[in-house]
């Protein structure tokens, strides 16, 4: 009977099977290897266009910061505008509110009396000034009970001569300047006083 030999066949096959191993092992790590760097490089990619889109949205934030300062800087002179404008609005307005109190006061200063201080805070008026008796100064006050454009006077403060060591009376006293609806209103109730009651039929 004859004897084939097989172990030259089966070594040669052993060392196919380890061949092709190691290709296929090579041929996975470099295909893995090649995944990695691609994913690598795709993630960097990502990274790089989100670094320049955090740049980007912060040169816009400043850009919004410096466009939100000039607003409040407007606001601010807008503001002052307004300010003013009243100011002057008010002026405008209390211009011949301050003629008609000099005339009223020129009316209702009665003879043997004169001024020394006027200061004004708001509506209130408040005044110094001498006078040759306190029946003067009542009648002064009288006076400026009826007028038009002022009212409620206020005794402050009087010193009879016989105290000043100059023959005359120091007084001071406050009153009200009347806004013109108030003036209407006091215009109103004379006028309503004035009129003649009917007899009851």
């Amino acid at each position: 009977m004859a004897r084939i030999n097989l172990l030259p066949w089966r070594e040669a096959a052993r060392q196919q099977r380890q061949q092709e191993f190691f290709i296929a092992g090579g041929v996975a790590l470099s295909i893995t290897f090649a995944i990695a760097v691609l994913v690598h490089f795709f993630i960097e990619g990502n990274i790089s266009d989100q670094l320049a889109r955090n740049e980007q949205l912060k040169s816009e934030i400043a850009k919004l910061d410096i466009q939100i300062k000039e607003i409040k800087d407007l606001e601010t002179t807008k503001t002052d505008l307004l300010a003013r404008m009243e100011i002057i609005k008010q002026l405008q307005k209390s211009r011949p509110e301050i003629v008609r109190l000099f005339d009223e006061l020129v009316s209702a200063l009665p003879e043997g009396v004169y001024l020394t201080q006027i200061e004004q805070k708001g509506r209130t008026v408040e005044m110094a000034g001498r006078a040759q008796s306190n029946a003067r100064v009542s009648a002064f006050m009288r006076k400026i009970e009826n007028s038009k454009s002022i009212g409620k006077p206020r005794l402050v403060l009087i010193e009879n001569k016989d105290k000043t060591d100059t023959g005359l009376s120091h007084f001071r006293l406050a009153f009200d300047q009347m806004s013109q609806d108030a003036e209407a209103n006091t215009e109103n109730k004379k006028a309503a006083s004035k009129k003649p009651i009917k007899p009851a039929k």
